[in-house]
């Protein structure tokens, strides 16, 4: 007995020395994580749609039809004319579900992918979090939240879908390209083989090639990285999408022969491309004509178009250093010229608000006249200067201003989301039933989106990811120029 009493008072101790440790701004923080947290969540209930796991109840039903031993594409969802329509990969990687209910497989998935937007949300804002000396936990938890909180990630958590999943894929190869290029510098020479595999980042390129065998049209990241010459990059995601394709096939070979010889040219599978949902350019088209089907011709010239616009546009963003931007701009390229784009298809506004965000703050610091830094012959913060001080100007606090604008705008046009009180639906209601108003709101997130592709701006050196001395080679014609900023 004395002995426990014992046990239970140095147990006692530790705790108290710990609540000592926790001092008054950790506690302030933690409140504010959870006020903030508790926000999107009354966010979610006032401006998201009822909620039951749709999505996921399709992809359960499907799974557990064909574990039943009949054919996968043939299911159909009681009630409804959908089906299953991912690549047979992605039905070997959701097979597991069969064998549990449709709520925990749905609980099973948000966790996983609130979990996954943690961890990209902490790699996307750690260079920023460093520069400006804030908190990872904090900034991460406020920033988690309000993400949470948009129409693409509600959607994707309400509806059961793979949308943040599959962003964390392709966000990964990002980090790997970060850690290539600092190779060195990240990792320890004298550790184990998989820690210098791992901290080399020799494996970028495995998340794409992932995220296009699981839904196609991260195939455009492939292109991207073979416009800007990233040439062993795009062969490892070549080769893990072919690699899983044709093992796929080896396992499953009467479904991916069904899949890639009819399912994948059925595009009445998925839905109407004038569905108030769909925020591509199809369906923005589509609704414009009032007609259920997009002008193929007129659709077909404007997609090549934006196509050019946003992975030019992305190749010189990589050109100047900032290799997020490059990544958000071909997501949101695909986003726009995909003909079906659901609204929790567009996680990618999450890092555009982060890069206007973060513009906002490079020029309003860059006003205040403190001295620049170049660092490993980068910059490292800011828009572009000249060496020495750079003197203050007269107005600091509407330096950015356009850019945080922006940033705020973007976040509250995709927290209220307007598109649901106009959505119409053919041939019930026209979509011009609400007037000139009411096919702007109706169609003003794939506006959004094309605004985005033609004028989100990178910021010079902000996140390279590539070696300084090898920058003109990788880039093309573009020779990355060292811009100094300040510290």
């Amino acid at each position: 007995m004395p002995a426990t009493v014992g046990r239970r008072a140095g147990r006692f101790a530790q705790v108290q020395r710990l609540i000592r440790r926790i001092d008054r701004r950790t506690v302030v923080r933690l409140g504010v994580v959870a006020a903030v947290a508790y926000a999107a969540w009354l966010a979610v209930g006032l401006f998201g749609r009822p909620y039951n796991f749709f999505d996921m109840r399709i992809y359960h039903g499907a799974v557990v039809w064909w574990a039943s031993g009949r054919e996968l594409y043939e299911f159909i969802s009681p009630g409804t004319t959908l089906g299953f329509t991912y690549p047979p990969f992605a039905g070997l990687l959701m097979l597991p579900m069969a064998y549990l209910s449709v709520g925990v497989a749905g609980l099973l998935n948000a966790v996983a992918s609130i979990a996954a937007l943690a961890v990209v949300l902490a790699a996307l804002l750690r260079p920023i979090i460093d520069r400006l000396a804030w908190p990872l936990w904090f900034t991460v938890g406020i920033a988690t939240a309000l993400a949470l909180a948009l129409e693409p990630a509600r959607e994707t958590l309400g509806y059961g879908q793979v949308n943040l999943l599959l962003f964390a894929l392709v966000m990964g190869d990002l980090v790997g390209l970060r850690w290539r290029s600092r190779r060195g510098t990240r990792y320890d020479p004298t550790a184990g083989p998989l820690h210098r595999f791992v901290f080399s980042g020799a494996w970028a390129g495995v998340g794409i090639g992932l995220a296009t065998a699981i839904k196609l049209t991260p195939a455009l990241f492939i292109v991207y990285l073979v416009i800007t010459r990233q040439w062993r990059v795009a062969a490892t995601a070549i080769g893990t999408t072919v690699g899983v394709t044709f093992a796929s096939f080896a396992i499953v070979g009467a479904e991916s022969r069904s899949y890639f010889g009819g399912v994948l040219w059925q595009t009445e599978r998925v839905g109407a491309a004038d569905m108030t949902p769909n925020q591509s350019l199809a369906g923005l088209l589509a609704r414009l004509y009032d007609s259920i089907e997009s002008p193929g011709l007129l659709w077909l010239a404007f997609s090549v178009l934006l196509l050019a616009v946003g992975l030019s546009r992305a190749a010189t963003a990589r050109a100047d250093g900032d290799e997020l931007t490059a990544f958000t701009l071909v997501g949101l390229t695909a986003n726009v010229i995909s003909p079906i784009s659901w609204t929790h298809h567009l996680v990618w506004v999450i890092p555009a608000i982060i890069i206007l965000a973060d513009g906002a703050l490079r020029r309003r610091d860059a006003s205040r006249g403190l001295p620049p830094r170049v660092t490993n012959g980068l910059p490292d913060g800011g828009p572009p200067g000249v060496a020495g001080l750079r003197p203050p100007i007269w107005y600091p606090t509407l330096t950015g201003l356009r850019h945080g604008v922006a940033a705020l705008g973007l976040y509250l046009l995709f927290l209220i989301s307007p598109i649901w009180p106009y959505e119409h639906q053919l041939p019930e209601v026209s979509h011009y039933h609400h007037g000139l108003f009411g096919v702007l709101m109706e169609n003003s997130l794939a506006l959004a989106l094309i605004v985005l592709v033609a004028a989100l701006p990178w910021r010079p050196g902000a996140e390279p990811a590539f070696y300084p001395d090898r920058a003109g080679h990788q880039a093309g014609r573009r020779t990355h120029r060292p811009v100094v900023t300040r510290s």
